[in-house]
């Protein structure tokens, strides 16, 4: 039941980035270039929607807060995400949005595909001899977050922000205009 689930959302998901445009690398292009901030609209939108459901269904249990997963912070995340943002750039895709234009019938995502598994693989071949290294140790500053939550939900002021912030990023997709002028 957990992969359908997974599927079944991650079909969802696809079907909502090609429905806003992110399959399609040219939108991704222009919005990355400040040409035109639709998709831009549609991320911050998003995003705001998303928190103001989880601030809403934590707390009558519809959504498990053990599924939030803040990643430790250090130099090895800040280069991988370096890494890939100078991958989306490039190739005006990110895996998600290169998966949901595969589906719409781009075979150049598959060299992008591709490309990305391959990395992905040769980094889990060195995975163990970076982490012996102790490149990863550098600049560890821990899990960072903007607030506190004490390790689960429980604090006021993590969950209200997390309200504020998602209410703020509605404001901001309100705000940005449709299409460029």
């Amino acid at each position: 039941m957990t992969i359908f689930l997974a599927l079944l959302l991650g079909g969802f998901f696809g079907f909502a980035l090609h429905r806003a445009g992110a399959s399609h690398g040219d939108n991704i292009l222009r919005m990355l270039t400040f040409r035109d901030p639709y998709l831009a609209k549609a991320i911050f939108f998003a995003i705001g929607v998303t928190s103001l459901f989880a601030w809403i269904a934590v707390p009558i249990g519809l959504l498990d807060p053990g599924h939030f997963s803040v990643k430790a912070t250090h130099l090895g995340v800040l280069v991988g995400g370096l890494i890939f943002g100078v991958g989306f750039a490039l190739a005006a895709y990110c895996p998600g949005t290169a998966l949901a234009a595969l589906g719409r019938g781009r075979p150049d995502t598959l060299i992008y595909i591709g490309g990305g598994l391959a990395g992905a693989f040769a980094y889990m071949l060195v995975h163990e001899t970076v982490v012996n290294s102790g490149l990863l140790a550098r600049w560890d500053l821990g899990k960072l977050t903007l607030a506190d939550t004490g390790g689960g939900y429980e604090a006021l002021s993590g969950a209200w922000l997390m309200a504020v912030a998602g209410i703020a990023m509605m404001i901001v997709a309100a705000l940005l205009p449709r299409r460029q002028a």
